[in-house]
């Protein structure tokens, strides 16, 4: 197998572990700018996992090839309402937000394991029938070496996580609400001074960052595990997370940092398949998207410093 075959092979199946979590990442970008620290987005995975799981098994007759797109928006809704639950401990009776976060964490989990045991009477559910599907884009495709390696074989759903990627770079960036967003987040009291609500910015970041993840989760549990059971997510959340720190809560550096992750989880998979690759063991393999995520986590690739008033509840009028 020649190089430019192992790019081909890697590549579309890379960015298809990205796409969760670029739009985790990205959901905890909105949230962190605006001051809301939030380590609730494996949660809020776990949520939008078990939902799109559970609306595409139970909706798929009515519309068809349709129900894993559908599904995503139920995820969207659901798990931006759960979000509130963090929302509303951090920034209205200004909770520890890393404590919260860590309660959500465990709250999503018990949730959505509790209702699959109540409604299919075991620790799974059943494989749904409609995956999101990849597919070859026409004279793209064609183009020498990028055509194959990344208009082949690829899930809608990643380039939608790109596209959300530059989206949320002009949002952030570009528009009166990305400035109120980084406002807040850097100088809460100026930006109250100047006619900010403080607060209401941060819920709606809140909420935003939920449903990122909630359509993060669904993705990953429609285009990797195709049901929902304890492990579906596991620790993919916290990926997002590193890879949010790690492409220092920028949008553009988050998802490259989420395709770098992405990277590492199709090498687990798909190494076996790879002569140079295949000698390594698969533990080792399997262990790599994590071993990164705790150097990244913990600073190693780089310092990086978020918002200023990440982590600090405002009250109004306080210095």
């Amino acid at each position: 197998m020649s190089f430019l075959e192992i790019l081909y092979f890697m590549a579309p199946v890379s960015i298809a572990y990205a796409a969760p979590l670029i739009f985790t990442a990205l959901g905890g970008v909105f949230s962190e700018r605006s001051g809301v620290v939030n380590i609730a987005l494996e949660g809020l995975m776990v949520m939008g996992a078990f939902i799109g799981i559970l609306f595409n098994l139970f909706f798929y007759d009515t519309f068809g090839s349709w129900t894993p797109w559908v599904a995503l928006i139920a995820a969207m809704i659901v798990s931006a309402v759960f979000s509130l639950l963090h929302a509303v401990a951090s920034i209205t009776f200004r909770a520890d937000q890393v404590v919260s976060g860590v309660a959500i964490n465990m709250l999503g989990l018990a949730v959505a394991l509790f209702l699959t045991k109540m409604i299919f009477d075991k620790g799974q559910t059943d494989f749904i029938k409609k995956a999101i599907p990849n597919f070859n884009i026409p004279v793209l495709q064609d183009i020498p070496v990028i055509g194959p390696m990344l208009f082949k074989g690829v899930y809608g759903s990643s380039i939608l996580a790109i596209v959300a990627a530059f989206v949320a770079w002009y949002v952030i960036f570009k528009t009166p609400f990305g400035l109120r967003l980084r406002s807040v987040g850097e100088h809460p009291m100026a930006a109250d001074t100047m006619g900010i609500h403080v607060n209401r910015i941060r819920y709606i970041a809140v909420v935003i960052s939920g449903a990122l993840a909630g359509i993060g989760g669904a993705i990953y549990s429609q285009t990797m595990t195709r049901d929902f059971g304890h492990a579906t997510i596991n620790g993919q959340g916290f990926m997002a997370l590193a890879a949010m720190i790690f492409g220092k809560w920028h949008p553009i550096g988050a998802m490259g940092a989420a395709i770098f992750f992405g990277f590492a989880q199709a090498l687990a998979v798909v190494g076996p398949s790879i002569p140079i690759i295949k000698e390594i063991p698969t533990g080792y393999l399997h262990a790599l998207p994590y071993i990164l995520t705790i150097l990244a986590l913990a600073g190693f690739i780089g310092k990086a410093t978020g918002p200023k008033a990440s982590g600090k509840p405002y009250i109004k009028g306080s210095r």
